[in-house]
């Protein structure tokens, strides 16, 4: 398995992040970075100790659910309420911020943000990273780098495909399944 980039890296810990969103509309992680370490972490979710949209539905309001606190500002107040500096770090993060998170990010002093997914991209939100000289950049994430497994299961695949063909599938089926293995291991 070939080694990933410092940013595959992190896009990947804020994946993993992701997964412990409590929202249904769109998981969200992010992480501060400095020197190459983690310092925050955060993901989208309710208050500690309130509602969750997982248990009680979205509370939204002007088509946005005010029940969650975005993942970016959940990392910079994780710097805040254990006295870690977020300014001249990094900020990675699965999709652009909105034009609230974008604020918070200039304010807090973070000098470059990764992202992995346009997302409403705000061009009053771009206007202000610029204006603040914070770099922005686009870093798509593959999570299928990280399935330790995938030589494995094409294997399997292959295999069964060979099986199949032996059985006189007709083409048309096996093209099907070629395709969808294909989208799968992104061969």
């Amino acid at each position: 398995m070939e080694r990933i980039t410092w940013e595959q890296f992190f896009m990947a810990q804020c994946s993993l992040l992701a997964v412990r969103s409590t929202c249904t509309r769109l998981a969200v992680g992010a992480v501060i970075v400095r020197d190459n370490r983690i310092i925050a972490g955060g993901y989208n979710g309710s208050v500690s100790g309130g509602d969750h949209c997982i248990d009680k539905g979205c509370y939204v309001v002007d088509n946005h659910c005010i029940r969650t606190i975005h993942a970016e500002m959940n990392a910079l107040l994780q710097c805040g309420k254990y006295g870690t500096p977020a300014a001249n770090s990094t900020l990675y993060v699965t999709h652009f911020p909105c034009l609230q998170c974008s604020k918070a990010i200039i304010q807090a002093g973070i000098s470059k943000v990764y992202y992995g997914t346009d997302y409403r991209n705000n061009d009053y939100a771009i206007e202000l990273f610029e204006h603040a000289g914070i770099d922005l950049e686009h870093i798509p994430f593959d999570g299928r780098n990280l399935d330790f497994e995938k030589a494995s299961k094409e294997k399997l695949f292959t295999d069964m495909l060979q099986t199949m063909q032996h059985a006189n599938v007709p083409e048309n089926d096996l093209k099907s399944f070629s395709e969808r293995a294909q989208e799968l291991f992104g061969n």
